[in-house]
Parts: C-alpha cells; sequence; structure tokens
C-alpha cells in the first residue's frame, strides 16, 4: 500500500527517511574519533522499495544501452578484476607501441566497509 502510493506520488514516507548512523573503525588507534567513519543504516521498506527502482533502472539502462562496455563498476559480470585486466591490456599494448604511460594509483577500498545491522 504505502510502495504503490509512494511509487504514485513520488513522496516517500517520513518513516522510511529516517536512518540509524554508526561508526565503523578505519584503521589506528580506536582511542582516536578520526579514526572512525560514519555510516548510515536505513529501514527495511526503504531498501525493498530502492530495490525495485535499481531493477527498473537497471532494465531500463541494459535496454537502451546507456552504459559503455568499457564500464566495469556495477555492471553485471564485470568487477574489478575485469577492469585491471583490461586496464592492463591497454598498458601493455601502448607500452609495446612505445608510447609513453602514467599511472595514477587510488586506494577506495575504506570507502566499500561493511555494517551489521544488528
Amino acid at each position: 500500500m504505502f510502495r504503490r502510493r509512494s511509487w504514485r506520488t513520488g513522496q516517500v514516507p517520513e518513516d522510511w527517511r529516517k536512518a540509524s548512523v554508526t561508526l565503523v573503525f578505519k584503521k589506528g588507534k580506536k582511542e582516536d574519533p578520526g579514526n572512525y567513519r560514519p555510516v548510515s543504516l536505513t529501514s527495511i521498506p526503504e531498501k525493498v522499495m530502492e530495490q525495485l527502482i535499481l531493477k527498473v533502472i537497471s532494465k531500463h539502462v541494459e535496454e537502451k544501452k546507456v552504459i559503455r562496455s568499457g564500464q566495469h563498476g556495477f555492471t553485471k559480470g564485470k568487477s574489478c578484476l575485469t577492469n585491471l585486466m583490461a586496464f592492463c591490456d591497454g598498458m601493455t599494448g601502448w607500452v609495446d607501441k612505445g608510447r609513453a604511460v602514467d599511472v595514477v594509483y587510488l586506494d577506495f577500498c575504506k570507502a566499500f566497509n561493511t555494517v551489521s545491522h544488528m
């Protein structure tokens, strides 16, 4: 009932917008507050609605071929590993052709921590 009304009106019920914020330890001394990052935990109905919307958007994106074949993140059947393999193939090809190659590495591993919802 709420889902249909929310879908029809585009309005999200107030209680679905509330979230519980918890802290996730990153590294270092546990006594240092700077070594924690906040994570927002949302309600179950909100998560269900999010999944329904995700399915609709994903279907549209796939049917309309919105995402280029070179996109690996958040793409079904592709991963960090397939991205790394494609990258290495590209760089190796450029080096073989005598082209100059510069690489910058960024570490996003802490951006994807998981949290217990208990």
